[in-house]
């Protein structure tokens, strides 16, 4: 039984001190990024509501523009250059990804389905306060969904796929299982709908979660500082893909409150991860093994990752034999 369950570990005082030596001087592009990530959101939200646009389409465009703007970072301040996508990486993140999309639609069916039934009316707060509440109740959901996928054996089955690579960036962020996608987007929906939080307000806060849910997997060299303690970064979520189990948690990818209220903050300043992958690599197929992966969840557990890449070795063979072979 393969589970990465999350284990915290208080560092020593002087292992902290050691990781938090001063770093030479950073680009300036370092320290704008986040900002002109946030700002970005907020402007295209105020035009999308200002002007009627469709809130699909909208949310559509800005998460290619996200992908191919951080994908861009990527290059230009690097957090580690072995990480960046081989060619034949790019080609199966890609297929990934609209596996991702095709799990997100899904998750709308069960939805509309319950909600046209149950007939909840929609919040008469006023916009401003009903952002920040979505926020929290559709992290919180997304919190406890994530941290039960690591834990419940099946769940860790479907949510593990999202954690085969070993290396962490903007492209694989969209490596996950259908089904695991589709379950957690819908609860997360399911929840927001039930409570009656208008479009609007659940657009904005959608453009906000598609914007963390990137920023946090991008191989870039940015720090928030103090902003950690609000929201979650990608200097936290490297810890959270970390092959050592004591070092992981931070099962937020939007706010880091929930780490805070459950004990599952591990980051401090200068903190990174030993490696990042699978705590057990042999446990799942490699992710160019398309079709092993997709029925992983239903193989008997006794049948190892080899025998299940086997089944689909045709599709294996695309992968890159080198992970320096950067594009």
């Amino acid at each position: 039984m393969n589970i990465r369950p999350y284990v915290g570990r208080q560092a020593s005082k002087t292992s902290r001190e050691t990781a938090a030596e001063a770093a030479p001087p950073r680009p300036f592009l370092c320290y704008v990024t986040y900002p002109m990530l946030l700002l970005a959101m907020v402007l295209t939200g105020a035009a999308a509501l200002h002007n009627g646009w469709d809130f699909g389409l909208v949310n559509f465009g800005f998460l290619v523009g996200t992908i191919a703007v951080l994908a861009l970072l990527e290059r230009l301040i690097p957090y580690e250059v072995d990480w960046h996508p081989s060619r034949s990486e790019w080609a199966w993140y890609g297929v990934y990804l609209v596996l991702t999309m095709l799990g997100a639609g899904l998750a709308q069916l069960p939805v509309a389905a319950i909600v046209g039934a149950v007939a909840v009316p929609e919040s008469s707060l006023p916009i401003w306060l009903e952002i920040p509440f979505a926020l929290l109740l559709g992290s919180l959901v997304s919190y406890w969904v994530h941290r039960i996928s690591h834990n419940h054996p099946w769940l860790w089955r479907l949510h593990g796929v999202h954690h085969v690579p070993d290396k962490v960036n903007v492209a694989n962020n969209g490596v996950n299982h259908v089904v695991d996608i589709a379950l957690t987007q819908g609860l997360v929906q399911l929840g927001l709908a039930l409570v009656g939080f208008s479009h609007p307000a659940v657009f904005l806060v959608g453009l906000f979660i598609v914007a963390q849910g990137y920023f946090v997997h991008a191989n870039i060299d940015v720090r928030i500082g103090w902003l950690n303690h609000v929201v979650a970064s990608p200097e936290q979520h490297r810890l959270h893909h970390s092959i050592d189990l004591d070092e992981a948690g931070h099962f937020s990818s939007d706010v880091s409150v929930w780490d805070r209220v459950f004990g599952s903050f591990t980051w401090y300043p200068g903190r990174v991860p030993v490696a990042v992958g699978l705590h057990d690599p042999d446990s799942f197929p490699k992710t160019s093994s398309l079709i092993a992966t997709l029925l992983h969840p239903w193989r008997k557990q006794r049948e190892s990752a080899a025998e299940g890449s086997a089944a689909d070795a045709a599709t294996a063979s695309a992968e890159s034999p080198k992970k320096t072979d950067s594009a």
